[in-house]
C-alpha cells in the first residue's frame, strides 16, 4: 500500500502513508533504519543520494545528519533532524534544510509475531504548492517509496531465506 492524499489539516500540503510487511522481527527491522547509512542502500541511484555526516552517526533525539543528493541534476544538500527516538518501536525525523517547505517522516515498526510491519507517514509540503506537486513533485515521492518498499521487500526477504544447501530444523 502506498497512497498520497492531501493533508487533513492543511490543502497545501501532502501526506504520504505507505506499510509494508517485512519477514524479520522489530528490533531487526529498526535497527536497520538505526543506522543512517542504510539508506544510501534503499534510495533510487537516480538520486545520488550519499550521507555526508562522519561514520559513526549516534542515533538520538536531536541527532542531525547532512545528506547530500541530485534531483533532476540539481545538487541538493538536505538536513533532518530526529524529532523523536523510541526504539525499537518508531523514530521521526524532520528536514531543516533541504527541498521542501517541511517535511516530516515519522517511521513506525509494529511487530506481528516474527514478522515487522514497518509504516511510514510522511507530511510534507512544496515551495509552490499543490500545482507544483501534482505536476513535478508527487511523481518523484511516489517513485522514491515504490524503490524503498521493493528494495527493503528484497533485502529482508534475503535474510530471511537460507541458504542453499544449509538446512534449519
Amino acid at each position: 500500500m502506498l497512497t498520497i492524499t492531501t493533508h487533513p489539516h492543511d490543502p497545501r500540503a501532502f501526506r504520504l502513508l505507505t506499510e509494508l510487511l517485512l519477514p524479520a522481527p522489530q528490533a531487526e527491522v529498526f535497527d536497520f533504519f538505526a543506522d543512517a547509512f542504510n539508506l544510501e542502500a534503499i534510495t533510487p541511484p537516480w538520486l545520488k543520494f550519499h550521507v555526508i555526516t562522519p561514520r559513526p552517526i549516534d542515533m538520538h533525539t536531536g541527532t542531525l545528519i547532512d545528506y547530500r543528493l541530485r534531483l533532476h541534476g540539481i545538487p541538493i544538500r538536505w538536513r533532518t533532524e530526529i524529532r523523536d527516538w523510541e526504539p525499537p518501536f518508531r523514530f521521526t525525523d524532520r528536514q531543516l534544510r533541504g527541498p521542501y517547505r517541511y517535511w516530516n517522516h515519522e517511521h513506525t515498526f509494529i511487530a506481528q509475531g516474527n514478522e515487522t510491519l514497518m509504516r511510514d507517514q510522511v507530511d510534507y509540503a512544496v515551495p509552490g504548492g499543490p500545482l507544483i506537486h501534482k505536476f513535478f513533485v508527487k511523481r518523484d515521492v511516489q517513485q522514491i517509496f515504490e524503490y524503498r518498499r521493493k528494495k527493503m521487500a528484497e533485502m529482508f526477504a534475503l535474510r530471511s531465506t537460507p541458504s542453499p544447501g544449509i538446512t534449519t530444523d
